[in-house]
Order: C-alpha cells, then sequence, then structure tokens
C-alpha cells in the first residue's frame, strides 16, 4: 500500500479531509492535479457551523482576526442570525485563497504527503484495495490505498472514472463572478434585481471588490479557460448603465445554476466528497462550508476504520447523514436562485417572504438551514432534544480541564461528557478510554436553549451527540460501540484506570 487512504484534490475539503484523517493516526496521500494554488476564492467566509468546526480544531486564530456579522439573507431577503444560538456568528470576508493556505499549513504539519502536479487518470477498485493511476512528473504510474476519496469538484474525475451516477438538471444560464481592485462602487445586496438581470457588490479587505452579474438570457457556456474581464465589464454596462472597464481584476471566473448530487457518496473503497458528491448554485455561501462539513463527517469515520478500529459499517453512515443534507442544500439553493435571479414577476412572492421573516421563528429556521446549525443525525433511541444535534458551546468551572465543551474535541476523538461525575458512567467508558476522553466537569455557562436535566452527554469526533443523560447505561454501551467499535480487552483493573485519567491529563 502507498497510503491507508488515498485523497484527491487539494480544495477546501480535500485539506480538511486529510489533516482529520492525520489526526486519527492514518497515513494519507493527496494527489492534486496543479502545480500550486489558484488564488481564486469562490467561496468567501464562514457559516456558523463552519466556525465552529475550526474552533473544535483549534484552527481559528489562524485565521488571523475574522470579521463576524449577525446579518444574512436567504435568496435575498434579510435575516438575522443573531437570532441563532451559537459560540460564532458567520464570517463574512475570509476569502477561500486564505482558507486553503491555513489548511494546506495544517494539514502538512500533520504528516500529510501533498503531491502536487499529479493528475488521476483511472480508478480501480479491487475489492480489498484501490488502485489509482496518476500522471506525474515521474510519468504515469499506479498508487495503491485502502480508501479513495474523492474531493476533485464539480467535474470529478473520480466520481466519473469510479462510475457514479449523478442526476439533476443541466445550467440554464452563466453568472460571472470577479474580485477587482480600483472600483469605487457602493455595495449592492443579492436580491436588488435590474430589469435584465440581476448583479452584487461586495467590498473586502485590502480595497477589493467582489462582483457577482447575472443577466437573464445570457445562454450556458462550458468554458476551459475563465471569461475576459471585457465580458464582465460588457455585462455590467448593459445591465447598469455603469462603466467599470478601468477595474483591475485579480481573477476572474463564470458559473451556472447547474444542480446535481451523486445518487450515493460511497461505492465499495470509493467516497465522495465536497463539490465531487454536489454541485449547486452558489446561494448563501454554502457550497465550501457544506464541502468542509462533509470532510469532518468522512474524516474520523474512515480513519477509525482504515485502523481497524472500527467496522466496516461505520462508513456507511457516511452517505447515511451528509446525502440528506446535500439534498436540502440542493433544494434551497434552488429556491434562492428562484427568487433573486427571477425578474418582476417573482416581486409578489419577495414581498411575502419578507413579511414572514418579521416572524422570528420563520427567521430561525431559513437562518438554521443556511448557517448548518438545524443538522439532525439519527442519533438512535432517547429524548433528551440534544441528540443528533451538535453540542452547543459549554464554558466548564475554572479548575476544569479542557475549560469549555469546544476545546475537549480539538484532538478528534469521542469524548463523553460527565457534568455530575459520574462513577458508573465512567466505568462503562473505560473498554473505550483509547478512542473516548472522559472529561468531568460542571457546567457554568450554557445556552439559553440548554436541557438543564442533562447529566451526561457522548459526543462524537465531528461534534454531534451520540448518546445523553438522562439515559440508559445499556444504551451508553451500545452507542459507544455503535460510533467507536467494540470495547478493547480490559487486561486489568489498574491498566483501565490509568487509561481513563490519562485521558481526562491529556486535554492539558
Amino acid at each position: 500500500m502507498d497510503a491507508e487512504v488515498i485523497v484527491v484534490g487539494a480544495g477546501p475539503a480535500g485539506l480538511m479531509l486529510a489533516a482529520e484523517l492525520r489526526l486519527t493516526g492514518v497515513n494519507v496521500v493527496l494527489l492534486e492535479r496543479l502545480s500550486e494554488r489558484t488564488g481564486e476564492s469562490r467561496g468567501l467566509g464562514f457559516t456558523a457551523r463552519t466556525m465552529e468546526v475550526f474552533d473544535q480544531r483549534g484552527l481559528l486564530p489562524r485565521f488571523g482576526s475574522i470579521e463576524v456579522s449577525t446579518q444574512g439573507h436567504f435568496g435575498g431577503i434579510p435575516l438575522d442570525f443573531g437570532l441563532l444560538e451559537g459560540a460564532h456568528q458567520a464570517a463574512k470576508t475570509v476569502p477561500q485563497s486564505a482558507t486553503e493556505t491555513v489548511l494546506e499549513q495544517w494539514a502538512v504539519s500533520l504528516g500529510v504527503d501533498l503531491r502536487r502536479n499529479h493528475e488521476v487518470l483511472g480508478v480501480s477498485d479491487k475489492g480489498l484495495s484501490v488502485q489509482v493511476d496518476v500522471a506525474s512528473p515521474e510519468g504515469v504510474k499506479t498508487l495503491t490505498a485502502a480508501y479513495l476519496v474523492g474531493c476533485d469538484g464539480g467535474r470529478s474525475t473520480v466520481r466519473k472514472a469510479a462510475g457514479f451516477d449523478f442526476p439533476g438538471t443541466a445550467s440554464t444560464m452563466e453568472m460571472f463572478l470577479a474580485d477587482v481592485t480600483g472600483l469605487d462602487l457602493q455595495p449592492r445586496m443579492i436580491g436588488e434585481t435590474l430589469p435584465g438581470g440581476m448583479v452584487m457588490v461586495g467590498p473586502l479587505p485590502n480595497g477589493v471588490t467582489r462582483l457577482i452579474v447575472c443577466e437573464r438570457g445570457a445562454p450556458p457556456r462550458r468554458r476551459e479557460t475563465p471569461p475576459s474581464y471585457d465580458e464582465v465589464s460588457s455585462a455590467w454596462k448593459r445591465l447598469t448603465g455603469d462603466d467599470i472597464s478601468h477595474g483591475n481584476p485579480l481573477w476572474v471566473s463564470s458559473f451556472g445554476d447547474a444542480t446535481r448530487q451523486a445518487a450515493e457518496y460511497r461505492r465499495g473503497r470509493v467516497f465522495l466528497a465536497g463539490d465531487s458528491a454536489h454541485i449547486h448554485l452558489p446561494a448563501g455561501g454554502q457550497g465550501m462550508n457544506t464541502s468542509i462539513q462533509d470532510a469532518v463527517n468522512l474524516g474520523w469515520k474512515l480513519g477509525a476504520v482504515a485502523s481497524g478500529r472500527a467496522p466496516e459499517r461505520l462508513l456507511d453512515t457516511y452517505h447515511d447523514e451528509r446525502w440528506p443534507v446535500g439534498e436540502r442544500l440542493l433544494k434551497n439553493t434552488r429556491a434562492q436562485g428562484t427568487l433573486f435571479l427571477s425578474g418582476s414577476e417573482m416581486q409578489p412572492l419577495r414581498e411575502v417572504l419578507s413579511e414572514l421573516t418579521a416572524y422570528d421563528d420563520v427567521t430561525r429556521h431559513l437562518a438554521g438551514m443556511v448557517s448548518g446549525l438545524e443538522i439532525r443525525y439519527d442519533a438512535g433511541g432517547g429524548t433528551n432534544p440534544l441528540l443528533g444535534y451538535r453540542l452547543p458551546p459549554l464554558v466548564f468551572g475554572d479548575r476544569s480541564v479542557p475549560a469549555t465543551s469546544t476545546a475537549a474535541l480539538t484532538r478528534a476523538r469521542g469524548v463523553l461528557f460527565d457534568f455530575e461525575d459520574n462513577a458508573v458512567l465512567q466505568r462503562v467508558a473505560q473498554g473505550w478510554s483509547d478512542r473516548v476522553d472522559v472529561v468531568t466537569a460542571a457546567i457554568v455557562e450554557h445556552p439559553a436553549s440548554w436541557p438543564t436535566s442533562t447529566s451526561a452527554a457522548l459526543v462524537r469526533p465531528d461534534g454531534y451527540v451520540a448518546w445523553a443523560a438522562p439515559g440508559s447505561h445499556a444504551d451508553l454501551a451500545m452507542s459507544l460501540e455503535r460510533w467507536f467499535g467494540p470495547a478493547r480487552e480490559r487486561t486489568s483493573r489498574t491498566d483501565t484506570a490509568i487509561a481513563s485519567k490519562t485521558s481526562v491529563l491529556t486535554q492539558r
């Protein structure tokens, strides 16, 4: 084997996945067709859930000062995201190029073998391994791994070579996207429609202006190279009457409204994540963020199976959990596109939706959908309202190690939070002390919606609650085995006691 896992594509999804896999201890080769990063930033900023995910891994300080905002939209209809409970608001101005820089540095520091100028030519699932034919600077070669993950974008070679179906609808229009300097334009929000289409102006740091231009009736084109800035400025003038041809484009790109989702996210030993698994109209800044969360969902599971700590069936939960998330993503981006790309005939619907968002419950529902905070997975039986949701941010007492629930997840291990120092629960968890940390701590700060009767919670490495008390000890043991594999053999009471204490002390 050249690696336990080969990941294809060094965009945000591939970099995040490769790093997550390294946190589990498996060997990872990351293949990237390009010789260097493009510097383009189609993705811009992070949703509240991605902010939490990065915080869980201790990554937020690497981004420096981040501008956050409670203001967002759904299809151009303004929303107050401040109604959502969370430790973070959405980040608005972090370019994708900066995100890729941070994630690449992190992944490489963890030991990811990043190989640029390596283009995948073919894929073959051999049943017990996967073979990948690669064109490299040294010539064509074949690499072998236990598993392969395609994170290589909407035109994914891995998806096509492995035979995944990719049903959906083709693009009906073309839109331009550009970052430009030298312009002095008033901000325009998405949703400010014009007779011939839609334009958006968003100011970014360092004198950069983000432009989006959509001219209704412009036919979709399959481009092998980016459009020229002349095309962008010409469309802008036709729509607005303003001349922006004097601007200095940093980069220009185009996209359409194609909507497709892979029929399955796993075929044998081959997986898809990010744009390889789903493409859609970029609306609400969800694409890159959903891709990163695909990676965080898959990483700890694939690492556990590839290293022999968990059974193969755990991998099926990746499709079971993330495919419905992708389906909902496609549904809401299509709805948003209808709102902000249509003409005056859609104005009555916009006005009615604006009236509805005056109700807090409606705003919370739409904001939860766009932010990723609404996601709930099947955690099995139980009545605790936390089950299946991400654990909300908690602050523990001054002497607690760690001081917050977020800090406890930095190592990408499972965590049993014991809020009442229950010795019985701790004994149940001892069989998984090599995979699950036990954190005994009293809560001193929690969100208003926190169910105060909760005395313990088992949290997966991706931050989602798998079991919560009140709940039976038998259910806790079943949940531990379901998500983390069989308990290890207990050699002696002394060994298990030491292992349990170590799981807490190593959080320091």
